[in-house]
Formats: C-alpha cells, sequence, structure tokens
C-alpha cells in the first residue's frame, strides 16, 4: 500500500512554468512505475508522463514531449513534473498514479495504475 499526495498546483500566468510533486508514503516509490495525469473541466483524463522504478526511463504523451519533464527522488519518495510554456488549455486536476505493474518499465496505461493522489489543481491564465 502507498499514499500519494500531490503539491506545486496554482495559478500561474500563460508562458509561465510550475513543479508538481508527489510525495510517497507506507513503501518506497523505487517500488512502483510512477505516472502523471490530468483532467480538464468536461473531459475524460489523459495520461501525461510516466517514468520507470529507477527512474531511468520515462515516456510522455506526444503533445507534451519537449515541455514538461518527470524525474524521480527515490532517496526523498517523491516524483515531480516539471511544466514549462504553460497555456490556458494545460489547466486541469494534475493526478499522481503508482503501478505496481511489473511487466512494462514504463506503465501508459491508466488502468493499469493501482494508487492515485488526491489531485492538484492548475490553472493557467491567458
Amino acid at each position: 500500500q502507498v499514499q500519494l499526495v500531490e503539491s506545486g498546483g496554482g495559478l500561474v500566468q500563460a508562458g509561465g512554468s510550475l513543479r508538481l510533486s508527489c510525495a510517497a508514503s507506507g513503501r518506497t516509490s523505487s517500488t512502483y512505475s510512477m505516472g502523471w495525469f490530468r483532467q480538464a473541466p468536461g473531459k475524460e483524463r489523459e495520461f501525461v508522463a510516466a517514468i520507470s522504478r529507477s527512474g531511468g526511463y520515462s515516456r510522455y504523451k506526444d503533445s507534451f514531449e519537449g515541455r514538461f519533464i518527470i524525474s524521480k527522488d527515490n532517496a526523498k519518495n517523491t516524483v515531480y513534473l516539471q511544466m514549462n510554456s504553460l497555456e490556458p488549455e494545460d489547466t486541469a486536476v494534475y493526478y499522481c498514479a503508482a503501478s505496481r505493474q511489473y511487466l512494462t518499465t514504463v506503465v501508459t496505461t491508466e488502468s493499469l495504475y493501482d494508487y492515485w493522489g488526491q489531485g492538484t489543481q492548475v490553472t493557467v491564465s491567458s
């Protein structure tokens, strides 16, 4: 069992940056593949980025490649999402998730995630 708590969300102007954090407790983050998802108002939750247990491999949804960076500090049991060049369309609740999946190095499928945080709101103003 692991508990996930996101932080770092807030209000930012278009073109700005934010860094989200996801602190894992209960079991070490190196036990899980970790991911970030988001859900905008009126839309389904979508995959943003994911990182392997070791932190050595990562994958992004194409539309976030180059703007967002996922990283992991297993010593701190924390996963980060650095978001740059933010746009109003990035406004959403961002969720951190942990997967016990061992067959895939980097888990990008939402249904393969076992634990979820409560989410943190990101609002980008134009």
